[in-house]
């Protein structure tokens, strides 16, 4: 894939999954426990080739890691397959910065290291 990796800010990316996308979290197992975004699905990056079938094609994918760059490089490879996927600018951090929750499994407040 050629060009920019598209790209949607925490808000934006917030209503759309309100509105019915997938939030992709590809964190690592850690990374989640220790907090998400509230109806994410996990789904590793080491594991995207081997579970692409896990990944519903007739949706919108937010594609989101820690900081963006590794959901980025999902983002560009979902695309590549005929996905239409953007990657949720600055990941995470940025989705704290923007006030929007984080929780663990259990509903409790997360946090996002």
């Amino acid at each position: 894939m050629t060009g920019a990796i598209p790209e949607i800010r925490p808000e934006d990316a917030e209503a759309q999954v309100r509105e019915g996308a997938v939030l992709l979290d590809v964190r690592e197992p850690e990374e989640w426990a220790n907090g998400h975004a509230p109806g994410a699905e996990p789904l590793p990056m080491g594991q995207i080739v081997d579970a692409i079938d896990r990944v519903p094609k007739d949706r919108r994918i937010v594609a989101v890691c820690r900081s963006g760059a590794r959901s980025g490089r999902v983002t560009e490879f979902l695309a590549a397959q005929g996905y239409d996927c953007v990657n949720l600018a600055g990941g995470m951090n940025a989705w704290v910065a923007a006030g929007l929750p984080v929780v663990t499994d259990d509903g409790g407040p997360g946090t996002v290291a």
